[in-house]
């Protein structure tokens, strides 16, 4: 429920992560993830140590880097450690469970060992759960459901975004919440995070759709993502405090609405 701050809903959460993160959430007056899109290593590390102090989560797509090496998700750990954020791959895995198991844990990415969160399509059903859980779980690590997305003509809505919430429902010791863009769940233990946040509502050329941290975070999500409009900024520190001081101030708004 709304009403239940950050750190009394830690308490509900069955999954070590997401104590973590309510908890982290809380303690540093932060509900800003960075989508740190970025091509290179040094450029993933340098913008991971300037906006690390703003943010709960740093969101990485490690695959689109042109020079990665094992070395480079020690140093996020490190500066994770450091500036007391956690790690989000958003790998959005979508294949059976036996494949996503070891795209998860092998591989040359082995996502397992740094992330402490993923995510993933339903398409699949159940069965990508249960493969993701067999390596993550024992890590206590937690994945993210792709119930609804930002980009126009999307299809996950409706009846796929109530599968999506069932399916967590039945594992909700691993399945720690939501990608989307409303509040899903009464279940105070679930986290609901959504892309596609702007100072300013509109779309870019491509179908993604911006919308306000004020006008997610009052329709029930717990965390704003930003991408561009922190990494495009000639000052991506400053801009990443701007979306951290209003995503904070909606929060704490929807505190006192709800109460």
């Amino acid at each position: 429920m709304r009403n239940f701050s950050y750190k009394k809903r830690a308490e509900f959460s069955k999954n070590p992560t997401a104590k973590k993160l309510f908890t982290l959430m809380e303690e540093k007056q932060t509900n800003l993830s960075f989508a740190a899109d970025a091509l290179s290593s040094q450029s993933l590390l340098e913008l991971a140590n300037a906006i690390g102090p703003e943010i709960c989560l740093l969101k990485t797509h490690i695959d689109i880097l042109d020079d990665f090496t094992p070395d480079l998700t020690e140093e996020l750990r490190r500066l994770a450690i450091k500036h007391k954020f956690l790690i989000f791959e958003d790998r959005k895995f979508a294949d059976i469970g036996n494949t996503v198991l070891h795209q998860y844990s092998g591989g040359v990415y082995k996502i397992v060992e740094w992330a402490d969160i993923i995510n993933a399509h339903i398409v699949p059903g159940p069965g990508i759960i249960d493969g993701l859980k067999e390596a993550g779980f024992p890590k206590g690590r937690g994945l993210l459901l792709l119930a609804q997305m930002s980009s126009l003509g999307t299809l996950a809505k409706d009846a796929y975004t109530d599968a999506a919430v069932q399916m967590a429902e039945s594992h909700a010791d691993f399945v720690i919440g939501f990608i989307c863009q409303e509040k899903l769940s009464d279940n105070p233990a679930f986290v609901h995070l959504t892309p596609g946040v702007q100072l300013s509502k509109g779309k870019d050329s491509l179908g993604q759709q911006y919308q306000t941290p004020e006008s997610v975070i009052h329709a029930g999500t717990d965390v704003i993502i930003v991408g561009r409009g922190i990494y495009g900024a000639k000052d991506p520190k400053f801009e990443a405090q701007i979306y951290r001081n209003a995503g904070w101030q909606a929060y704490e708004q929807s505190l006192t609405r709800n109460s």
